[in-house]
């Protein structure tokens, strides 16, 4: 079975909890919701799965346990959450701007504001998810900090940004500087294609692998169990 780009960009997702023991994963989108929970029938299976409000789930939304909200903090504060989080702006240590593009006291345009971004990134590991990559959202320099980069996160204990994954590759920080580096290209995509989609310049080893292929399984797991209507295709196409 041949799969397609969404596919490629769940199993990079899903590739975030391997074997992260029994941590809350904190998925925001559909692509890394279904990388979650592929990651949990898979090879992560002690992972927590949550409703988003007050239930422990299964893969299937079944509920499983009861995670009130004193214990929730709980897992965020003490670096037992990892978090996949969008962007509307990433910088090359990793800094986020989910709250507005120009200058915050006259921004050109609102988006969703700060919101938990710094409690995240400087109590939990927090990845991230861009379904475009462009160099609007790849840029130099962040115009707000929201979720907090390498450069700003001195004597963060639990601060790590594992992975950045968008519709042409993953990312990672193992460079001497924590900057940016390309990890993989998902098939199809050329590392040529992806600096040219990028604002600052990447870390870009000799050899650049592809993102790996889903297995038989994990192909059958996705278009039959947890995502049988397609909807990963409406974040990335084909």
């Amino acid at each position: 079975m041949t799969a397609t780009r969404s596919e490629y960009c769940v199993i990079a997702c899903a590739e975030a909890w391997r074997d992260a023991g029994e941590i809350l994963a904190s998925p925001m989108g559909l692509i890394p919701s279904v990388g979650a929970r592929l990651a949990r029938l898979t090879f992560s299976p002690d992972l927590l799965l949550t409703d988003g409000e007050a239930l422990l789930v299964r893969p299937d939304g079944t509920p499983e346990g009861w995670l009130p909200y004193r214990q929730h903090l709980a897992l965020v504060t003490g670096g037992r959450r990892h978090v996949m989080m969008g962007a509307s702006q990433i910088d090359r240590y990793g800094n986020q701007n989910i709250s507005c593009i120009g200058d915050w006291a006259r921004p050109k345009r609102q988006l969703l504001g700060v919101r938990g971004a710094p409690v995240n990134t400087l109590n939990n590991p927090t990845s991230y998810w861009v379904p475009r990559h462009s160099r609007r959202v790849f840029v130099e320099k962040v115009d707000m900090v929201c979720g907090v980069g390498y450069d700003h996160a001195a004597g963060a204990r639990f601060h790590r940004i594992p992975r950045v994954v968008s519709d042409l590759g993953v990312f990672d920080f193992d460079t001497p500087d924590r900057s940016m580096r390309l990890a993989s290209v998902h098939p199809g995509v050329t590392v040529e294609q992806v600096r040219e989609a990028t604002g600052f310049e990447l870390a870009v080893p000799d050899e650049v692998p592809y993102t790996r292929e889903p297995t038989a399984e994990e192909l059958e797991l996705i278009r039959e169990v947890l995502d049988p209507a397609d909807t990963r295709a409406r974040e990335v196409g084909a």
